[in-house]
């Protein structure tokens, strides 16, 4: 992302969340009231969403993307949901974007920290404003510059206690970090106390993939590219497993996985396709 700008990435995704809600058949995978209303001005840009229209002439890519945005969020939340139960109270939203969750937070006992770029999340407070939605009691924003910032500190510093079991989610971040940047946050997180979980999602490495999803692949890696955001760091299962070695309970999720949990038996053609894109949760 460029310095002092807000993501270009994270309105595409709120995009997709939005259109999930306009133009999908019910049942949502992802109940969104405040997606739509958030994007304020942007949200004329819906018109011209890929893939808005599961129901007349589809593109199968474009609308498989769109599946995988709302299941890694659903995924997220429904796992959160989960750990809420088992005594946690601190929800963590690494490269949060314009998420949503802090306003539809069912959990009285929740407080949420939503980490990303400062440009970005000044942009989302002023969409906010602007949208005269307001800001949740029980979030606190994090901002953190990654390559000039340390991302404990940080948290630290906004009140996040290192000693109570907390919830990790990392969404849409991975293929943008390097290597080093991916570790520091794994390593982060897995020293934190017994019972932290973990989401995230990752794409596999360009070589792995058949033909035509190599395609697909390379027209979003343009996309991310020319918006000044390029993908750097892909995947396997078997490397995942390896960079989660401090951590139990893994959970690497593919294609007809998430299928079958979120899009089975729906009456439009919203689901994923294709292999590129898998989501892992973990816990210590």
């Amino acid at each position: 992302m460029e310095q002092a700008l807000p993501s270009r990435t994270a309105l595409r995704v709120a995009l997709r969340r939005a259109a999930h809600q306009l133009f999908d058949a019910r049942p949502l995978v992802l109940d969104d009231p405040i997606a739509v209303p958030i994007l304020g001005p942007h949200a004329e840009e819906l018109h011209r969403t890929p893939g808005r229209s599961t129901l007349f002439k589809p593109r199968p890519y474009s609308v498989g993307l769109r599946a995988f945005v709302v299941a890694r969020s659903r995924y997220a939340e429904d796992l959160l949901a989960q750990a809420v139960g088992r005594g946690v109270t601190q929800y963590v939203l690494l490269g949060a974007g314009l998420d949503t969750f802090a306003h539809r937070n069912p959990h009285l006992s929740l407080r949420v920290f939503e980490v990303d770029h400062p440009a970005t999340q000044q942009w989302k407070r002023e969409l906010l404003r602007a949208g005269s939605l307001p800001e949740p009691p029980r979030l606190t924003y994090v901002p953190v510059d990654f390559e000039r910032q340390s991302l404990a500190r940080q948290l630290h510093a906004a009140g996040f206690d290192s000693t109570t079991p907390s919830f990790f989610a990392w969404l849409g971040v991975v293929p943008y970090l390097t290597l080093d940047a991916f570790r520091a946050t794994v390593r982060f997180i897995a020293e934190q106390p017994p019972g932290i979980g973990v989401v995230f999602d990752y794409g596999q490495p360009r070589a792995v993939l058949p033909l035509h999803e190599r395609l697909a692949h390379d027209s979003l890696a343009s996309r991310v590219q020319s918006a000044g955001e390029p993908f750097q760091l892909f995947f396997t299962p078997d490397q995942v497993a390896s960079e989660l070695a401090a951590f139990r309970e893994i959970e690497d999720l593919g294609a007809p996985e998430i299928n079958a949990r979120y899009f089975a038996a729906r009456r439009d053609r919203l689901k994923i396709i294709g292999s590129m894109g898998r989501i892992v949760s973990a816990r210590v």
